[in-house]
């Protein structure tokens, strides 16, 4: 179900005044859902989604309520001097847009008209700048920086003489090198995990936590991830990767199928970490996963 929630901000234009209309576009998400069908929908990505909703995990539940995307409409009095030409390019819009938002005829404005602004996309961190600082005054130079340069030249000469006293650098001893260290043998057991035997294709990886929103912490194999947080477990399609595989996944080391996922289907994986602060590092990622057993 997508819906449209609307706030209001005012801000200072120079010598004028406007008002911010700000509108976040919604979607309540529905059964079977996840972050990939929402955002191929709504043209946009699964890392904006994450983004402008805060999440710390790609996991979704039912009904709850994503924002897609914010935009805000603004009212703009003309100011002595302006044009529409001068008007779209400060608010990076066309004269073309103005005009068709405005219901304008021809180019011809007049100072204290009102013009509707639409379409700039506001930010989750932070409310759209409506407001342009006015131009500092040059201030005025005290006597003390007013002083002739001349007096500062003499420092500046020491400093350059300086260096034709000292001695070349060729007579000074060049230090001795110290000897090249040989490079230690990789254990045969890292090597081993580096080229892991078996089935191997690549996935999209995201992660998680037990502590997740509307997780339980128990898997779907019974693995209690509340009792042992670093226990190597992935969420995966069981018709992809069965569960109780053994697995090899790229950049998260051996790890065992002992999961599910509303929206993990096809070759997505879910990589369990210990806490918010490492699933959110993690991110969403595409990594080779080799079923070992």
């Amino acid at each position: 179900m997508k819906k449209i929630v609307a706030s209001f901000a005012t801000g200072m234009i120079i010598a004028g005044t406007a008002a911010t209309t700000v509108s976040a576009e919604e979607y309540d998400v529905k059964q079977g859902d996840n972050l990939w069908n929402i955002a191929n929908e709504y043209n946009t990505t699964v890392e904006h989604l994450v983004e402008v909703n805060e999440l710390k995990t790609t996991t979704i539940q039912p009904k709850q309520t994503l924002i897609i995307n914010k935009q805000a409409k603004m009212k703009y009095k003309v100011q002595k001097g302006d044009t529409l030409s001068v008007i779209a390019n400060k608010y990076g819009v066309s004269v073309e847009n103005l005009k068709e938002w405005n219901k304008l005829d021809s180019d011809l404005i007049i100072v204290g008209q009102n013009l509707t602004i639409e379409g700039a996309t506001v930010s989750n961190d932070e409310p759209a700048k409506t407001e342009e600082q006015p131009q500092a005054q040059p201030a005025v130079p005290t006597k003390k920086e007013q002083q002739p340069a001349t007096e500062t030249k003499a420092p500046v000469q020491e400093q350059q003489a300086t260096p034709a006293s000292s001695k070349p650098a060729a007579s000074q001893k060049a230090p001795e090198k110290a000897p090249e260290k040989a490079p230690e043998k990789a254990p045969e057991q890292q090597s081993q995990q580096e080229k892991p035997q078996g089935q191997s294709f690549s996935v999209t990886a995201t992660a998680y936590t037990a502590s997740c929103n509307g997780c339980s912490g128990v898997t779907a194999t019974g693995v209690d991830l509340n009792k042992d947080p670093n226990a190597k477990v992935i969420a995966v399609d069981p018709s992809v990767i069965p569960l109780g595989s053994k697995v090899y996944v790229e950049g998260y080391g051996y790890a065992t199928a002992a999961d599910t996922g509303g929206a993990i289907k096809g070759n997505k994986i879910d990589v369990h970490v210990p806490s918010k602060g490492e699933a959110t590092n993690w991110g969403v990622r595409t990594v080779n996963v080799t079923i070992v057993e």
